[in-house]
């Protein structure tokens, strides 16, 4: 008799319980001496998620084919209630208090909407146009709920899923850069001259010398890819013009002087270091005083003070920096950098596409969070409310990072058993 876990990815298994203990020491060191009970919930809930993992593992994952209504009604209905029902805080509603847990739907729905793209691109590939669009009109809804909350971290999350997944599906790469170009292009011509001018005035033009090229570039793309050469290059291009010419009203009539900072400030966060750039100057304030080893656990000046807002979720890659220093700092890249690797693996060798799909959405979930909440801390990306997965501190977000691992753990440990 096969033993029931012989196929499991165990290095994949191990770097995330490994991330979610580290999470654990680090919330406990940064939050004990204010509210000594988030590590313990942390822990808590992480040994419910690894029970989840060793439960989905043993579970076919091609079972969920037939339920994906199911679950893609449950996730616009959870997203509904929030809408409804949600508990408001920061000016954001997130949240429903279901039997005395604050659940947070749009975390969940992260998984819901990868499996439900997953059994949608098993059936039909997105080698075509129609086929492309089909599916992402499926993720339009749950991406309109979530836009509403606010909650732009999670819609930005949705999008990289959805291009992850249209990508491995067989997506035509260039559809996806010309899906793309409109807001690549709204950024180039307004937010990017607007930076750079930060830096150095005379930077300003190149910033517009930029959208002008990137433009040309979608023409070309745009003759190359689509089905209708002449057609589609005309209108790539004036999408990419009007796009810009819209976003240049917006940026010059609508938006106010502190909205365009927020965009632009993780360029300069000094040029308002007491409101706006606070949290990026005090988060590279610790990082850089973690040197090589870390002050050591408990010992952190910017941490133990208190400098560094939302450290135990959002910024808690700051607090590691500075703690745990370079050396600990290497170490979760690297952790991250091996569970990818095995996603990807485990994708590559999958049974079918749907759980090669399955792979590639938690993949492409964990790389964009990963990328941007590390960015954000170090600046090289604006502020936004994603958390660090399985570190940063969240129930909702911790148990659903497990949920998805088990589900790409029974991919793994099913290879060889499943007969179809």
């Amino acid at each position: 008799m096969l033993q029931p876990w012989i196929g499991m990815d165990w290095l994949l298994f191990l770097g995330a319980v490994g991330l979610m203990t580290l999470g654990c020491v680090m919330i406990r060191s940064i939050t004990f001496a204010k509210t000594p009970t988030y590590w313990t919930q942390n822990a808590g809930t992480g040994f419910v998620g690894i029970l989840a993992v060793m439960f989905l593992s043993r579970w076919r994952y091609d079972l969920l084919i037939r339920w994906r209504w199911l679950i893609y009604g449950i996730t616009n209905f959870g997203l509904l209630c929030v809408m409804l029902f949600g508990k408001t805080e920061l000016g954001a509603t997130r949240w429903i208090n279901i039997l005395g847990f604050n659940v947070q739907p749009s975390e969940f729905a992260k998984l819901g909407i990868i499996i439900t793209l997953a059994a949608l691109l098993h059936e039909r590939p997105a080698n075509t146009i129609e086929s492309m669009f089909r599916a992402m009109s499926v993720v339009a809804l749950p991406w309109t709920f979530i836009f509403l909350e606010p909650n732009l971290g999670t819609s930005l999350v949705f999008g990289a899923i959805t291009l992850g997944m249209l990508y491995w599906g067989n997506a035509n790469p260039g559809w996806l850069l010309l899906l793309l170009s409109p807001i690549v292009s709204a950024i180039m011509l307004n937010a990017l001259p607007s930076a750079l001018g930060a830096l150095n005035p005379l930077l300003t033009p190149l910033g517009i010398g930029l959208w002008l090229v990137w433009v040309t570039v979608m023409g070309i793309v745009a003759f190359r890819s689509l089905p209708w050469p002449r057609w589609g290059t005309f209108t790539a291009v004036v999408v990419n013009l009007v796009s810009g010419g819209l976003s240049e009203f917006l940026w010059t009539h609508v938006l106010q002087a502190y909205q365009k900072q927020r965009v632009t400030m993780f360029l300069n966060p000094e040029q308002d270091p007491l409101n706006g750039g606070y949290h990026l100057i005090q988060s590279r304030i610790a990082i850089g005083a973690g040197q090589i080893f870390g002050q050591g656990l408990n010992k952190g000046t910017q941490t133990q003070l208190n400098f560094i807002p939302e450290q135990h979720t959002d910024f808690i890659f700051a607090a590691i920096g500075e703690e745990l220093g370079f050396i600990g700092s290497i170490a979760v890249l690297l952790t991250f950098l091996l569970i990818c690797y095995r996603l990807l693996a485990i994708a590559q060798n999958a049974k079918d596409d749907f759980g090669s799909l399955l792979a590639i959405g938690v993949f492409s979930m964990i790389v964009f969070q990963t990328f941007v909440n590390i960015g954000m801390t170090i600046g090289l990306s604006p502020v936004t409310g994603i958390p660090l997965p399985f570190l940063s501190h969240g129930r909702s977000a911790l148990i659903m990072n497990f949920l998805a691992i088990g589900l790409v753990e029974s991919v793994a440990n099913h290879r060889q058993k499943m007969r179809y």
